[in-house]
């Protein structure tokens, strides 16, 4: 019978060994890669003058957005339309129980049938009181009496005709019919329930919103608005409340800037608690893409700058603030904080933080040990537009 036993002693030896040597082989390794110093790309910034694109967040509006109430109240008797749906300027939507106000249209038509023959009997006396007047078989104040009584009952059809007008007004409003074309949203009352109609309190039956255009709305800082304002004085860039000055947008999932419209709208003062300004672009949206409501981001030109660009992935986050690794004249890494600008000629403006002479890292960024005050090795680079963007004249 064999039995089968654990490792012996010369086995636990020789794996304790062995492990000794790979973590000595380990050491080693990280000692001499902590002894060679990182390899680096440094470049100095691309100087152009490029054309200035500032950016602001906002959302889609609606250019009208109507409310749809009843003027009349009454039993909804039928809906004439499908939630959701494209409709036209005077499609039918909501039918009210016609009945009543038909009744109401007949009554008014009555009266004034009966006021015109008062008026007509009336016109017949005040005639016959003329001829005899003349012959003084009738006094005077007969004539002025019978005259009165022409011209209240004249007074009486006007009254009855406008009252006939109104009937017939109500009757026409118990269809509710699309007063602006666009996408209606659901129904918010069924048919057999009763509605209010009138200028208050009426209830609320749908909304409708247009498409096309569509507005793109936007808060831009005070201090933009200054830029911008002394940019026109001058006469480097007109004023969007002048001129429709062309913008682009690009939606959450995007990442060009696709859609095409102007400015339209510069509100007239700066808000005193935000310390920003309304603005508004319009876009034809004729292909009905763009919903109101829907987030997005809006770039607009800001005139020409002399810049310094360089690689957006030279740029680094650094908890509040953004940085861009620069090496110096004892092969140092040293982080300067910047402050960013848009995108031009396919590399990222750099509004301030950097100098024309600065070694920016543009390779071996993400390397864990490239990081402030690492000594590097630094071999030489060079930062070119990646795209078709021309400069700004």
């Amino acid at each position: 019978m064999t039995v089968l036993s654990g490792p012996t002693r010369p086995h636990l030896r020789a794996i304790a060994a062995l492990g000794a040597v790979l973590g000595l082989i380990i050491v080693t390794s990280a000692a001499r890669a902590q002894a060679t110093p990182p390899q680096v790309t440094v470049a100095v910034p691309f100087a152009s003058r490029v054309a200035q694109w500032d950016e602001f967040t906002g959302r889609f509006e609606a250019v009208q957005r109507v409310e749809v109430r009843p003027r009349v109240s009454g039993y909804i008797d039928k809906v004439n339309f499908r939630d959701g749906i494209t409709v036209k300027e005077g499609d039918l939507l909501f039918t009210i129980d016609q009945r009543p106000f038909r009744l109401s249209v007949e009554s008014a038509e009555a009266d004034v049938i009966r006021t015109k023959a008062l008026v007509v009997l009336d016109e017949a006396d005040y005639e016959r009181a003329q001829q005899l007047v003349k012959t003084a078989a009738t006094p005077v104040r007969e004539l002025d009496q019978r005259k009165a009584n022409l011209d209240i009952a004249r007074a009486q059809e006007m009254s009855a005709e406008a009252a006939l007008r109104t009937a017939q007004l109500n009757l026409e409003w118990c269809e509710v019919r699309a007063p602006i074309a666009g996408r209606i949203s659901d129904r918010r009352v069924d048919p057999g329930n009763l509605v209010t109609g009138g200028q208050n309190g009426a209830t609320l039956l749908t909304t409708i919103v247009t498409l096309a255009p569509i507005y793109f709305v936007f808060e831009g800082s005070e201090a933009d608005y200054i830029r911008y304002t002394r940019m026109s004085v001058e006469g480097q860039r007109p004023s969007s409340r002048d001129v429709a000055n062309p913008v682009t947008v690009r939606l959450a999932d995007e990442t060009e800037f696709l859609h095409r419209g102007v400015m339209n709208f510069v509100d007239n003062e700066v808000n005193a608690h935000s310390g920003t300004i309304r603005g508004r672009a319009i876009f034809d949206n004729k292909d009905l893409f763009l919903t109101p409501g829907t987030f997005g981001r809006l770039r607009l030109y800001g005139g020409p700058l002399d810049a310094l660009l360089v690689p957006d992935t030279a740029v680094v986050s650094d908890q509040a603030q953004k940085t861009v690794l620069t090496v110096d004249g004892d092969s140092k890494v040293v982080a300067k904080p910047v402050t960013l600008g848009g995108m031009a000629l396919g590399l990222r403006v750099i509004a301030s933080g950097l100098a024309p002479t600065d070694r920016v890292v543009i390779a071996g960024v993400a390397n864990p040990f490239v990081r402030a005050g690492v000594t590097v090795a630094a071999r030489g680079g060079e930062i070119r537009p990646t795209d078709r963007e021309m400069a700004a004249d």
